[in-house]
């Protein structure tokens, strides 16, 4: 086993306690936005931030039990990939310029290939939660001012 594999197990074992405490499941989270809006500027890290913050909303919508739909496993490896991001000491220290975030961006990019189902299935229930919070008033009021001015622009 590399130091890379020792380490994720390592993460994962504390992601196994993580995900069944939730005060320590918010401050995990915390960390993971902390640590992921400081690197924002990253070339390597851009090309997953979307998923990432996906991941986070999430993990947080699952906590807040508004989302339940996740199988345990893709809870314990999303925690296990964020525990590894946030963690300074994994495989190749965070402390290494270039290369310790490089191989923070190595493992979340393949946890999140590997729950990439998972995680489409939230950001489609999560759309449908914002069409549906849209109120139907606004879209009438706004075509009742339509009728009311004519269809016209106002001068």
């Amino acid at each position: 086993m590399n130091a890379r594999e020792k380490a994720f197990e390592r993460a994962k074992k504390k992601a196994e306690n993580v995900a069944r405490n939730p005060e320590k499941v918010k401050q995990i989270i915390d960390s993971a936005l902390n640590k992921a809006t400081a690197q924002k500027t990253s070339s390597q890290f851009q090309e997953i931030t979307d998923k990432l913050q996906a991941l986070l909303r999430m993990l947080k919508s699952w906590l807040n039990k508004e989302y339940s739909v996740i199988p345990w496993q893709t809870i314990i490896l999303a925690f296990t990939a964020i525990i590894y991001f946030v963690t300074p000491f994994d495989a190749i220290f965070d402390f290494i310029p270039l290369l310790g975030f490089a191989d923070d961006v190595a493992v979340l990019t393949a946890v999140l290939a590997s729950i990439n189902r998972d995680l489409d299935k939230f950001m489609e229930w999560e759309g449908e939660l914002v069409q549906e919070e849209t109120p139907v008033t606004d879209a009438v009021e706004a075509d009742f001012e339509e009728v009311k001015g004519g269809g016209k622009p106002e001068a």
